[in-house]
């Protein structure tokens, strides 16, 4: 006997009609009519079933700190910066716990089950760094934090940095990061790319750095990473994060440069709520949009996901940990509103993310972790459209979350008095009752 069938789901890849069979945590079978008992039944009614959804880029330590010590008002990346620097003497541990531990409740509920954070190393108490050790140690049991060593103030130009970050590394943080165009120099934001791969090859971890979060066409440290990658053996394992400068590259260069990312196996981390926000801000009209090249970037071969990246911080002051909010952005941005394109928006924020994070067991086959979410749609592109209700959230094959069903009660004369907004005229995709919060739940012992 299994310990959970959903029956009846509609997978991303447009698969109907499946059964999910779970036992132990993991998907054990995943088939139509699946004719195996469970001790417990949730019946999809034909909507989508997919994997959790993942951050690739977010900043934990920051989050929910909106307004403190004041708000920026000029709304720039470099006033956030400041901001923040103006905030870390006064941190807490318990409120950088406090702060972390609410957020990951919202991401719970919105089906986001695997977050990749950057924590600032440059304050040399690390309260930020023991601060996530610990929430990550917390959340375990239902959402994957996964994080990165940041030296937010430049790893070469703020003062014992690069001992931080081998500190911090040393107490469990899980990636190298870095911000090379923030260094002092051009000259120093390449040494600082090649210091820091050469740490991350000696200690056998991954990369993901801030890499030209700026409107500097010139800012062109990316292909220093995507070289240090070749040289030393890190294909596969590095990310670059914003990579806005490429938004205002000259095509030739970015014709040369897309070649060499894709030959050093590195992906790419556009984080579209943020990128379209903060860039372009010296800029009258035409006014640039910053996110870099999203759809010239996939033609290439290489892997891109969304990242989320703020939520109530010093650089933004919205924000809600849903991730197809960010997905709905960077559709829009990057101009993808072709059927695949959409759906590959939709995978920026599920299995593109998972494989840049190296998620274990990520995905709907046997064997791989039970983490599921069922949507309020039928299927990826209406799930953009709508930014679906995530009726139910599962970790490990056992409900952690569930939502009512989005429907509005009208008072319209000679008008129906119910709306479902996946109704699309014509058709018949009602196929579940909306009155319930997911399915139909058996019980059986």
């Amino acid at each position: 006997m299994l310990d959970l069938i959903l029956r009846h789901c509609t997978l991303p890849d447009g698969r109907a009609n499946l059964d999910i069979g779970i036992a132990d945590g993991r998907i054990a079978t995943v088939e139509p009519a699946l004719a195996a008992t469970a001790h417990e039944e949730i019946d999809a009614g034909g909507q989508l079933v997919t994997p959790p959804f993942v951050d690739a880029h977010f900043h934990m330590d920051s989050v929910l700190s909106y307004g403190l010590p004041r708000v920026n008002r000029s709304g720039t990346l470099l006033e956030g910066i400041a901001l923040w620097g103006e905030l870390k003497p006064q941190l807490t541990q318990q409120a950088l716990v406090d702060r972390a531990l609410a957020y990951c409740d919202w991401a719970v509920a919105r089906g986001l089950l695997a977050i990749r954070s950057h924590v600032d190393v440059c304050d040399p108490r690390l309260l930020a760094v023991e601060a996530l050790l610990h929430v990550r140690e917390r959340v375990k049991p239902y959402l994957d934090l996964q994080l990165v060593a940041f030296p937010q103030d430049g790893v070469l130009r703020s003062a014992g940095a690069l001992d931080n970050l081998r500190r911090a590394l040393d107490m469990g943080i899980d990636v190298v990061g870095g911000i090379p165009h923030f260094e002092r120099t051009m000259a120093d934001g390449a040494a600082s790319v090649r210091l820091l791969c050469e740490l991350a090859a000696e200690r056998g971890l991954r990369v993901d750095m801030h890499c030209d979060e700026t409107d500097d066409p010139m800012s062109r440290h990316v292909e220093t990473l995507a070289a240090e990658t070749v040289r030393l053996g890190l294909q596969g394992r590095v990310a670059g994060s914003h990579l806005t400068s490429m938004h205002s590259m000259d095509n030739y260069y970015v014709s040369k440069l897309l070649p060499l990312m894709r030959e050093a196996g590195m992906a790419a981390i556009a984080n579209p709520l943020i990128n379209i926000t903060l860039q372009g801000r010296h800029d009258v009209y035409p006014k640039r949009r910053g996110m870099t090249r999203v759809p010239e970037l996939l033609a290439a071969g290489i892997p891109v996901a969304f990242g989320h990246d703020c939520v109530l911080d010093p650089w933004y002051g919205l924000g809600s940990g849903d991730m197809l909010e960010v997905a709905h952005m960077g559709l829009h941005v990057a101009q993808m509103t072709g059927q695949q394109a959409m759906r590959h928006c939709f995978a920026a924020v599920t299995e593109t993310p998972a494989r840049i994070l190296g998620l274990e067991g990520y995905g709907i086959a046997p064997g791989c972790r039970a983490d599921l979410v069922l949507l309020q749609t039928g299927d990826p592109i209406e799930a953009l459209r709508l930014r679906a209700t995530r009726l139910a959230v599962l970790r490990a094959g056992k409900v952690v979350s569930t939502m009512a069903p989005a429907t509005a009660a009208l008072s319209l004369p000679g008008r129906p008095a119910t709306v479902d907004f996946r109704h699309r005229p014509g058709t018949d995709d009602s196929r579940r009752d909306a009155n319930t919060p997911y399915g139909n739940v058996q019980k059986r012992c």
